[in-house]
Formats: structure tokens, sequence, C-alpha cells
């Protein structure tokens, strides 16, 4: 959850700014008494407390995408070929993910339809197995193949098999002809260092997309995603 402070910062921050607009827009004349135009505003809020929850969301999507622009690479530079599209394209979009999540399997169609409509496009996939057992297996298994150049072809296949298990596992291995082995230190880092993103962005859950500076949290479809993309190509 945010910080007390800091939802306490930005509903100050929100009484002054709806002070400023009262204002600017002649509301109290000339010569307004701030102590009357606060008390107003506060009375305001107080018969829609449905403002609060939204100014808290708001509060949390600009610290996210603070944290987004100082650890860009963190985010954005993948493991081994865990990636497609455009080597250099001029907008990167993060999903985190879990082969177990039928959000994530539903969100695949949305990214496939992006990648070859948008050419300039990059996708990078992090692995945050957060659904048991057979999520940290698929997932291991998945960076084994993304530190063997397989990444995709690993991918496709497991989620066409549907949930993890060590039967499709192993299936999706041969298809992809990867070489089962134990989990490297790398791998485990890997693991290790999504989750501390995940934490700090405060993903809910997978999919968590990370595009520009936004954070898109569940399956939010083609077009949220899309118009997502075209507001950090035009750096919003």
């Amino acid at each position: 959850m945010i910080g007390r402070k800091v939802v306490i910062a930005g509903l100050a921050g929100l009484l002054a700014g709806a002070s400023a607009v009262a204002v600017a827009t002649g509301q109290f004349g000339a010569d307004p008494d701030r102590q009357r135009i606060e008390k107003i505003v506060r009375e305001y809020v107080l018969r829609h407390p449905e403002i609060i929850p939204e100014a808290m969301q708001l509060l949390q999507d600009r610290e996210a995408g603070k944290l987004v622009e100082a650890n860009r690479a963190a985010f954005e530079t993948p493991f081994g070929s865990a990636w497609a599209g455009a080597a250099d394209g001029d907008v990167v979009l993060v999903e985190f993910f879990d082969y177990a999540c039928g959000f994530c399997r539903k969100s695949n169609a949305d990214i496939e339809r992006l990648l070859r409509e948008d050419k300039r496009l990059k996708v990078v996939w992090r692995e945050l197995p957060v659904l048991g057992d057979p999520s940290v297996a698929a997932a291991h298994a998945s960076l084994s193949a993304a530190s063997q150049g397989k990444f995709r072809p690993f991918y496709d296949r497991l989620f066409e098999a549907g949930r993890p298990t060590p039967e499709t596992i192993a299936a999706a291995q041969r298809a992809a002809g990867i070489r089962a082995g134990a989990t490297t230190p790398a791998m485990q880092a890997e693991i290790e260092k999504n989750y501390q993103l995940a934490q700090a962005i405060r993903a809910s859950g997978t999919p968590t997309f990370v595009v520009g500076n936004r954070v898109l949290q569940g399956a939010v479809g083609y077009e949220a995603l899309k118009q997502a993309v075209a507001d950090a190509r035009k750096g919003g």
C-alpha cells in the first residue's frame, strides 16, 4: 500500500490545487479568504469521498513512473532471448508474467497483434512465478530456454499446452529443442530481481505491464496497451 505520508501530502496537494483553480477561475473574487476556500474544498471532498481513491491511485502511478524512469535498464534489459520485436525499439513494453496465469494467456494475442502492427516496438518478458511450485518450475525452464536463445518456441508451446506441469514443461522443452538442466545462479538471480522490481511498482499480480513510465495492472486489453505505447512514444 502507498505510505500514509504520501497520501497526506497528496491530499494536501489536491486541496491546494483545487483552491488555486477556484482563485484562477474567479469563483471567490479577486481577494479570496484562503481559509474559507479551503473549508469549501474540504467540504467538497467530504461530500465526494470517491475522489480520494482516485487521488491515491494517481499518486501511486506517479511514484511507480518515477521508479521505472530511475531504473529503466533493469526493467527493459531482457534475460537472454526473452524479447521480441525491434532490437532497438523506440518503445519497450515489459510484461511480468506467470505461465499458470490465465490472464497472461489471454493477453498473448494482444501482444502478438501489437508486434505485427508496430515494427518499432520491442517487447520484453519478465518471469514472475507467483502461482505456486509449477509456476516456479516453468519459470526456471523458461529462463533456461532464454539462455539458449530459444525463449519464444518454449514460451509459445507451454502456453499452448495449458497450465504448467512436469509433463507439459518437458514437452515444451522437447518441442523447442532445448537442453533441460539445473537452475543456474544467474537464473535464480533473475527471478529474485523480478520479484523486487514487481514489488517496487506494487504489482498486484500477473500480468503487469510497464510501458514508458506507465504501469498497467492486469489483462488490460489491446486498446489500452496500444494507447500506452502511443503515449510513451510521445513522451507521456
